[in-house]
């Protein structure tokens, strides 16, 4: 067979070179180690002992053996690699001196040589992630060189291996031989077409191919590829998203967009918001969630929306990006322009999928705000991290959502968390660890002292991407995104306004004679309401008992009816009506728990303190009148007054019943001390509204009324003292305090009149807005 010619014409494309001759010029081809990214089972650092491949003779390479071509060549190494377990490269090459032709190839074992890690590329910056060492100094090798016929011989091979070899299951892992045949690339297109992930297509490749091995690359393969699909066919699209842009910006200055880098084709990231955006969010930037669904690869457009939520729980926008580039810097870009379209005022708390670089920018642009990872997420990449466990374990699911979102405590999630993974032999699995190394960014337990604008803590949370749904989906493609766009604008702007109108035209059905209740009704919307009114209503199957006291707090131990063994605690400081929950309900979603509403309920708090009713919750929310709030604020302050008086006397009154009541003797006093007291609150009660006059004048005058102004005049200091007698002093004063009584029922009247006046023009406003977004819609569908 010395002269046998091997035609294998496999068009691999020509690789990097290297070799040496009288009449050549050597070239070495060096290897970027951190490119190598296929480390098989078993291929660690090399040793004393060899490894000879095993396999059919007629198929392995032999000196003299000839070839068409220097890629027939290449491609019958490689071939023959893949066959006993190893990974080709091109080591170097030689070229004629003549004409500069290639003359000589050699073809190496992936794992020849080692990594030089004192060059200069690795001196002069940080590797953030450093590679694994992947070269271990192998010999086994193949040389050819060109004839004067114009065939290619091998001048040279060497068999052995000082590593081990990869076992054909394994063998597509490695680098030389993960290639994406023009078969799959056109079932991968139709797939994706059709909005299916990376995950399930290679599922379906797997099962077109019969087994992972013999599909010939891996998903991170076919993710890139789908990668490398979706920006290509944005290139010659991008022209009309800038178009858009331009013209949006133009009818209306107050849209607002930005490009990173340069303003034409090249560019790599865009930010937009419209007028309404960045009006939504002055009522409602407390929180926000940064969607970035598309990066699962089942979406064709990098879209990626801020979002929050209105006052009726639906989601609201505040801002779009298109996102080319996925560096750090580009994310910091990215939220440091949508902050400077936002009027520079960051969010409270902000959420996003759990990825480091989107971590690492937030904490640089938004040091302050509360950073939370979107659970939903987490749950899903759960289910394909461990698959394994959920085919194996029917019941992990149910564990792991109760070790998630139903325990009270860090402490009771780290018991249940630790139970969990032994439960399940979990304790070395990378995924998970690194999951709960995040544990203060997502598990709710540790998140409640945070506004995120949720009715519950344990809520699962539903997709990030729901502001969009049924509008851009995996199929969708630029040219028709600006429509579906819009469309999804107008749809959530109807159902705003269907919201407010059902809010201010119908009243909700009580369900207690409670005035908090009624309160309530009237100041939250509808939505909100309901979610209030369940709060109230669970209140009736609570207990709330006095656990402590310390003279300004008191601490109360609320339980469901024949549940003490899981309580809640709240705190209750009567003197300033502010009570705190361990649930943190309020904090976490800006509504009472029914446990601070046990408690209010047996203290007898009949109405919301103001500092309880958050402005974004009501149906105020988007209102501009600040005499209304004015109004409320003094109605409320009044009725608080009131309560805070009877609370605090009610306080003190049961610490003395407690004392008193000790031994016959305390109560006797106990009695005495009441009996006298009793009699003095009696003579203040008559006396009431009294105020010293020694050092004043009184004048009147007759008001339309019937009542009598007076005012005191410093004019002739101690003179009405002198010139009165005691009986006409009471006599002045029960008539001072007559016109006061008088001037204050005035005072309610015309507080109640104007307030009156002030919620009929804003639900008038509301009203007329409503008409208006109906002949507008009613304009575009005639149309």
């Amino acid at each position: 067979m010395e002269n046998e010619v091997i035609e294998f014409d496999i068009g691999l494309g020509g690789g990097r070179v290297g070799g040496g001759d009288e009449d050549g010029v050597d070239i070495e081809h060096p290897v970027d180690d951190e490119e190598i990214v296929d480390t098989p089972p078993g291929g660690g650092l090399g040793s004393g002992e060899m490894y000879i491949p095993e396999g059919d003779l007629d198929l392995e390479p032999y000196e003299g053996m000839e070839f068409e071509s220097e890629e027939a060549a290449k491609a019958f190494y490689n071939s023959y690699a893949r066959r006993v377990g190893f990974s080709t490269r091109v080591s170097s090459s030689r070229r004629s001196r003549r004409d500069g032709a290639i003359i000589q190839r050699s073809f190496v074992c992936a794992k020849e040589g080692f990594r030089n890690l004192n060059e200069k590329r690795t001196k002069d910056r940080e590797i953030k992630r450093p590679r694994t060492i992947t070269r271990v100094g192998c010999k086994a090798s193949l040389s050819v060189k060109i004839q004067d016929s114009g065939k290619w011989v091998v001048s040279g091979f060497t068999k052995e291996h000082n590593h081990e070899l990869v076992p054909p299951d394994k063998v597509h892992c490695l680098r030389s031989h993960r290639q994406i045949s023009g078969p799959a690339k056109t079932l991968i297109d139709t797939l994706q077409a059709a909005g299916m992930g990376p995950r399930r297509i290679m599922s379906a490749l797997i099962k077109e191919y019969g087994g992972i091995s013999k599909v010939g690359f891996t998903e991170v393969d076919c993710r890139n590829y789908m990668r490398n699909n979706r920006q290509r066919s944005l290139e010659g699209d991008i022209q009309l998203l800038l178009d858009y842009l331009r013209q949006m910006h133009a009818e209306n200055p107050s849209f607002v967009y930005a490009v990173q880098g340069d303003d034409d084709q090249s560019l790599s990231n865009v930010f937009w918001a419209d007028p309404k955006s960045r009006m939504n969010y002055t009522y409602f930037g407390d929180t926000v969630t940064f969607d970035t669904t598309y990066r699962s690869n089942r979406y064709r457009l990098p879209f990626a929306p801020f979002t929050g939520v209105n006052h009726h729980g639906q989601p609201v926008l505040f801002g779009c990006a298109f996102l080319i580039n996925e560096s750090e810097s580009s994310f910091i870009w990215l939220f440091k322009t949508w902050l400077m379209a936002m009027s520079g005022r960051p969010p409270v708390s902000i959420t996003t999928d759990h990825d480091a670089v989107i971590g690492s920018a937030i904490s640089q642009v938004f040091p302050e705000t509360r950073h939370r990872f979107c659970k939903w997420h987490i749950f899903k990449k759960c289910q394909e991290k461990l698959s394994h466990v959920f085919l194996r374990h029917p019941t992990f699911e149910a564990d792991f959502h109760k070790c998630v979102n139903l325990t009270d405590s860090t402490d009771e999630f780290e018991s249940c968390w630790l139970s969990l993974v032994d439960k399940y032999d979990l304790r070395d699995h990378e995924w998970l660890q690194s999951i709960y190394s995040a544990r203060r960014q997502w598990v709710p337990v540790y998140l409640r002292d945070a506004f995120f604008a949720e009715m519950s803590i344990t809520q699962r949370s539903d997709s990030m991407n729901s502001y969009f749904d049924g509008y851009v989906n995996a199929s969708t493609t630029l040219g028709q995104f600006f429509k579906l766009y819009e469309k999804a604008l107008e749809s959530r702007n109807e159902k705003e306004v269907k919201a407010d109108y059902d809010t201010m035209n119908t009243s909700p059905v009580l369900r207690t004679p409670s005035p908090m209740e009624k309160q309530a009704s009237e100041l939250y919307t509808r939505k909100l309401f309901v979610r209030f009114q369940e709060e109230l209503v669970g209140t009736l199957t609570f207990m709330a008992s006095k656990a402590d006291d310390d003279g300004e707090t008191t601490t109360y131990h609320v339980a469901k009816f024949g549940e003490d063994h899981k309580s809640y605690y709240v705190k209750f400081n009567v003197l300033e009506m502010r009570a705190t929950c361990s649930c943190q309900m309020f904090e976490f979603s800006g509504l009472l728990c029914r446990h601070v509403l046990a408690v209010f309920r047996v203290t007898n708090v009949l109405t919301l303190p103001s500092h309880y009713i958050l402005k974004r919750w009501t149906r105020n929310a988007k209102s501009s009148v600040i005499l209304e709030e004015r109004a409320s604020d003094i109605l409320s302050s009044y009725l608080e007054s009131h309560t805070v008086r009877y609370n605090t006397l009610r306080h003190e009154a049961f610490k003395f019943a407690d004392v008193g009541a000790k031994s016959v003797e305390t109560h006797n006093v106990a009695l005495s001390s009441l009996q006298e007291a009793a009699k003095k609150v009696a003579v203040a009660a008559k006396t009431e509204g009294r105020f010293d006059m020694a050092n004043g004048h009184i004048r009147g005058e007759s008001t339309s009324d019937g009542c009598r102004a007076y005012y005191v005049s410093g004019e002739h200091q101690g003179s009405l003292g002198q010139n009165l007698s005691e009986d006409d002093l009471d006599r002045k004063i029960r008539e001072l305090t007559e016109e006061l009584d008088c001037a204050n029922r005035r005072c309610e009247v015309y507080r109640a009149n104007l307030l009156s006046v002030l919620k009929d023009i804003d639900e008038h406003k509301q009203q007329l807005s409503v008409k208006v977004q109906n002949v507008k819609l009613s304009m575009k569908d005639s149309f």
